[in-house]
């Protein structure tokens, strides 16, 4: 499941899961912050994801490498959609 409290103008949540989740992923609000970027400070949209989920159905290198996959299409959309089949 995915929530969005960022529409609200929220940084961050902690997402709670329903009862039938396996997991939920919470986004924050996009906000241009100063971020390093290549040895170099630059403002860049920043945001914080939250993922909540069920021990008992999703082991946590399941998990560990689903956030990885989140960062990657974040930080590159175009890589998103050349992987989509």
């Amino acid at each position: 499941t995915i929530t969005n409290v960022g529409v609200f103008g929220v940084d961050s949540g902690t997402p709670i899961l329903n009862p039938g989740e396996a997991a939920i992923l919470c986004f924050g609000a996009v906000r241009e912050q100063p971020w390093v970027h290549e040895g170099e400070i630059a403002i860049r949209q920043v945001t914080t994801l939250g993922l909540s989920f069920d021990h008992r159905i999703v082991d946590g290198a399941s998990i560990a490498g689903f956030a990885v996959a989140m960062k990657k299409y974040i930080e590159s959309p175009a890589t998103m959609l050349a992987n989509m089949k």
